[in-house]
């Protein structure tokens, strides 16, 4: 089965995620599928995922893990709203 999930990076205390597709058998740090987009949660925690290619893969199968899904669900109400407040 094919998962949508985050792959941690960045140093120790001070971590930054990769969103990747990857066999949800694989360990976190595995091989990846494709990168569809990065996740920092430090300062005002930057989500930057590709829409298209969520989607793409979604279409095609895969599962978002609760935290992608979290991720995903922020970055459209984000989306949503900025046109409004500009």
């Amino acid at each position: 089965m094919v998962t949508v999930r985050l792959y941690r990076t960045g140093a120790k205390n001070n971590p930054s995620y990769r969103v990747v597709v990857m066999d949800s058998r694989k360990k976190r740090q595995g091989r990846v599928l494709e990168q569809l987009g990065t996740y920092d949660p430090q300062g005002d925690g930057v989500i930057q995922i590709r829409e298209a290619s969520l989607a793409k893969w979604i279409e095609n199968g895969a599962t978002l893990s609760d935290s992608v899904a979290s991720l995903v669900r922020r970055q459209k109400k984000a989306a949503a709203a900025a046109p409004t407040a500009g």
